[in-house]
């Protein structure tokens, strides 16, 4: 079965509509989030566009900075110092890549861990790999992962096998520890793993993010398994025509749907629910600001 991104997406922001609505009703607070963007990547711009979009039609307040190429690392402090101070930003987020010349790791550290809508600080980090899904922000792709696996399995994954190819701090880490506090058995795969094929062969969940155009094959794959691919990578697709490209995951989706229980795409699956998950953090650190129990999403 194709898990498509964009319907499960949709009934995420439906619920966040609802629930934002119902904050403003109870307590008079408007769910707000401040993008931040530095330089002018092409790609970082299409990601902050469609984030501001989506904000706005959730009914939040949606506040854009844009710094020039050239910011400092001062000038950035100092920004995200000042909506750290605005407490009508419930949510901060600086658009990664940043410039070379900028260190990211102190700036997302100096966001507070309660507006960390990105989930990246060390606090909701710790609070995860503890066990904590209730006092953190989770890390949106591994959030919007687990809502596919959710709607598959239920909330308890007992018994059930499952693999995370990949161990980075942004995806595989939080992955395998929101996989863990759903009880189940967790085995987090990587480039050092020996016999990768026969790991993924005993998963009933497979999640790959690895970053290998269509490195799993049908073969590593165990029938009926549920696979979720994280992967976006740009490969050349001839077929369409001289340089022409296209975008694939980490799965080599057409031999592997055959033997799949249920398949998400690329693109099309996960990427969708990364910004439905963003919208989803925003409300919940509205909520607790608010002192009222957020909505589980």
């Amino acid at each position: 079965m194709l898990r498509e991104g964009k319907k499960v997406a949709a009934s995420v922001i439906e619920a966040v509509k609802s629930a934002r609505q119902a904050l403003e009703a109870l307590a008079g607070v408007r769910p707000g989030l401040a993008v931040v963007i530095v330089g002018n990547d092409p790609a970082s711009h299409a990601y902050v566009s469609s984030k501001s979009k989506m904000a706005k039609e959730c009914g939040f307040h949606s506040i854009q900075h844009t710094l020039p190429e050239d910011a400092t690392q001062e000038d950035l402090t100092a920004l995200v110092s000042k909506l750290n101070g605005d407490a009508s930003i419930h949510g901060i987020l600086v658009q990664l890549p940043l410039p070379k010349h900028l260190n990211s790791e102190p700036i997302i550290q100096s966001i507070l861990p309660e507006k960390d809508v990105d989930g990246l600080h060390v606090v909701n980090a710790g609070k995860l790999a503890t066990g904590d899904l209730e006092g953190g922000l989770v890390s949106c792709t591994p959030a919007g992962a687990m809502v596919f696996v959710r709607q598959t399995h239920g909330e308890d994954l007992s018994g059930l096998n499952a693999v995370a190819i990949g161990r980075s701090n942004l995806f595989g880490k939080p992955m395998a520890a929101l996989l863990l506090a759903a009880n189940a058995t967790v085995t987090t795969a990587h480039s050092r793993t020996k016999d990768l094929p026969a790991v993924c062969r005993n998963a009933d969940i497979l999640i790959a993010a690895v970053g290998r155009p269509e490195m799993v094959k049908a073969d590593w794959v165990k029938p009926g398994a549920t696979v979720i691919d994280v992967g976006i990578n740009r490969v050349s697709a001839p077929e369409k025509g001289e340089g022409k490209s296209k975008l694939v995951g980490d799965v080599a989706f057409a031999e592997v749907e055959k033997v799949a229980g249920v398949i998400t795409p690329v693109p099309g699956g996960v990427g969708p629910m990364t910004i439905a998950m963003l919208m989803a953090n925003t409300v919940i650190a509205a909520y607790r600001k608010a002192g009222r129990k957020p909505p589980r999403f």
